[in-house]
């Protein structure tokens, strides 16, 4: 049952996001209201994720390396780097079209390398891959792309510094209820 309840919430995950783009006309007229059913659509998506990949049985694929722990934390370091608002507001990221969903696949393919199990590689290979469509999707639909004026390194340092402390508080609740991030 965990199994499907995972698979659905990914693909619910997919659903919610990509239905702007692939029905636009059936999403325009929804009107205001569409914003609310497709997050309500990303809240069950989510719940499903969180209920199903923890229901699901431990199924061993391939045992990762120890050090990969560390490499997987710098890697998330670096997309909520990526995910914060340095890639409008600093210079660093400013030549990046998509640096959001670059730091989303950042995230999801960092997790890939920690976790050796079925259920990790469903949900987080599902995750990266939809990061990866939906890039391609939003280039096919909107070719044309300026990046905006650069913001300042100072913009930058601070949105770093931030993702530090917020990397610091995410492994905190992280080990609150599953692994510990950081290792032991």
């Amino acid at each position: 049952m965990g199994f499907v309840l995972l698979i659905l919430g990914v693909a619910l995950w997919w659903a919610a996001h990509l239905f702007k783009r692939v029905a636009p006309e059936r999403r325009a007229a929804m009107g205001d209201g569409g914003k609310g059913v497709v997050a309500l659509a990303l809240v069950a998506s989510i719940l499903l994720m969180v209920f199903g990949y923890r229901m699901t049985d431990f199924i061993y694929v391939w045992a990762p390396p120890t050090f990969l722990i560390h490499v997987n934390n710098l890697l998330v370091l670096i997309a909520i780097f990526m995910m914060s608002p340095a890639g409008t507001k600093g210079r660093v990221l400013n030549k990046l079209r998509h640096p959001m969903l670059g730091g989303f696949k950042l995230w999801a393919f960092a997790h890939l390398l920690v976790n050796g199990d079925l259920a990790s590689i469903i949900l987080f290979g599902g995750l990266l891959a939809w990061a990866v469509v939906e890039v391609v999707v939003i280039n096919k639909a909107e070719p044309d792309w300026t990046p905006s004026e650069p913001g300042t390194y100072g913009k930058d340092a601070m949105f770093f510094v931030a993702s530090i402390v917020l990397l610091g508080i995410i492994g905190y609740i992280h080990g609150l209820v599953g692994p510990t991030p950081f290792g032991s």
